[in-house]
């Protein structure tokens, strides 16, 4: 069934609010994908942040003219699903880590920051940690000397104790 008019134009709406916020589109081909396995691909997308959208490719086209994401346009034919996130690399990552298990999902390219990504780009995309990974880690490196110090400094203080007790 074919979209009139006003509903292609809302849908390209909604597309170009969504590649206004997005910082990362990947696109995939979802080729012999069966329906459960796309909505848990959808699940776990959902509850990372991502919009996961199969979209005719000439709206898509018109949805991300005049965006930083305008550069695939020439990319997007046959059967994609497009995802968008404001998250760097979630979106890379969602599809990366379901391609991994689910070989019909086929990763076709992306672009993150304007830039054009090939697949390897993508999957390297995916390997980043995500933000809260990295801040975790920050404070961890931060936590570290303070800690370190912390156990001397009572490992001295149990010492000057047995010594006093002695």
């Amino acid at each position: 069934m074919s979209l009139n008019r006003s509903e292609k134009e809302a849908v390209i709406n909604e597309v170009t609010e969504l590649a206004a916020k997005a910082q990362t589109l990947v696109m995939a081909e979802y080729r012999g994908i069966t329906v459960a396995d796309m909505t848990e691909l959808r699940s776990k997308a959902r509850s990372q942040g991502v919009s996961l959208s199969v979209l005719k490719n000439t709206l898509a086209r018109r949805a991300v003219s005049g965006s930083s994401f305008e550069s695939v346009s020439d990319q997007m034919t046959g059967p994609l699903i497009y995802g968008f996130s404001e998250d760097a690399v979630a979106a890379a990552k969602v599809v990366a880590d379901f391609a991994k298990t689910n070989d019909k999902l086929v990763i076709r390219g992306g672009v993150y920051a304007g830039k054009v990504l090939d697949v390897n780009g993508v999957k390297e995309l995916a390997n980043i940690p995500t933000k809260e990974v990295l801040l975790s880690q920050l404070c961890g490196l931060f936590m570290s000397p303070v800690s370190r110090t912390a156990r001397v400094l009572a490992a001295l203080a149990e010492k000057k104790g047995e010594e006093a007790a002695a």
